[in-house]
């Protein structure tokens, strides 16, 4: 088995190293312009929230996925139009504070009911009764600019500024359909705390692009500057329990690292013809 293991290394190590030197060779002679393009960007973030509004009070760290459409100029402006859906997000209220009385909950047996208290996933319990965890979402546009750093022109330091609709709420999910009130669509409204509004968002990475367009990707930090207030119009329980409508809204932050893959779409591809005399 040892000697297999360090056979397939070796094989691995053989076909990657001459894989790359056929790809340094061919790429040391690419010229590289920077020109008009279209890609598609899936990509993952990790998020740490601050401040002291509805998300940073209530959210823990997340993560996030996204799909951003993207348009780039020859002059290597781009412009983002982009969808970000986070998750995994622990909750920092205590149960108290999310579900009031509903912490206890009647559960039935082959005698008789009784009341018994409820089992949260915050505390990283797997035989939870009722499990919840804080969702985002993110529609919104980002205008951005590229700076090459070499000759390969389309890549560089990405510097980016956006604009949306940021919303949040606490996701319950009744394993054991055990929960009238979170069952009941309308009744469930009053417990998730949802709150939304206007957000803003930087990013400084890198953009890394050679010939093999389908390879390229980047890399970088996020800021995000979130005001938004709660929009369900009432809150039964906890610090924000009454009515939401006069509720001012408040900043939270995000702070995170931000990784994305490249699919191009469309280039508009530039010949440079050589004249001899």
């Amino acid at each position: 088995m040892r000697k297999k293991t360090i056979l397939f290394l070796l094989f691995v190590f053989t076909a990657g190293s001459t894989f790359s030197q056929e790809w340094y060779r061919k790429e040391i002679h690419y010229i590289d312009t920077a020109t008009f393009m279209i890609w598609a960007s899936p990509n993952f973030s990790m998020q740490f929230p601050f401040g002291q509004g509805y998300l940073a009070s209530t959210f823990n760290f997340n993560y996030s996925v996204g799909l951003d459409v993207s348009i780039k100029t020859a002059s290597n402006w781009t412009l983002d139009l982009a969808f970000n859906y986070s998750f995994g997000s622990k909750i920092r209220k205590t149960p108290n504070e999310i579900l009031g009385d509903m912490r206890f909950t009647y559960i039935p047996n082959a005698r008789d009911s009784i009341v018994v208290p409820v089992v949260f996933n915050r505390d990283g319990n797997n035989s939870m009764v009722l499990n919840y965890e804080g969702r985002y979402w993110y529609f919104g546009a980002t205008l951005g600019k590229i700076i090459p750093l070499d000759r390969w022109k389309n890549s560089g330091l990405w510097l980016k500024l956006g604009a949306g609709y940021y919303g949040h709420k606490i996701f319950f999910t009744d394993a054991y359909n055990i929960f009238p009130q979170i069952a009941q669509k309308t009744y469930r409204l009053g417990y998730d705390q949802r709150a939304s509004g206007v957000a803003l968002n930087q990013f400084f990475g890198y953009m890394f692009m050679r010939s093999r367009r389908v390879l390229s990707f980047y890399a970088g930090i996020e800021m995000w500057q979130i005001f938004s207030k709660p929009d369900r119009g009432f809150i039964f329980v906890g610090d924000m329990a009454g009515p939401t409508d006069d509720r001012p809204r408040m900043f939270s932050g995000l702070f995170g690292v931000k990784i994305g893959w490249m699919l191009p779409f469309y280039e508009k591809k530039r010949v440079t013809t050589f004249y001899t005399f």
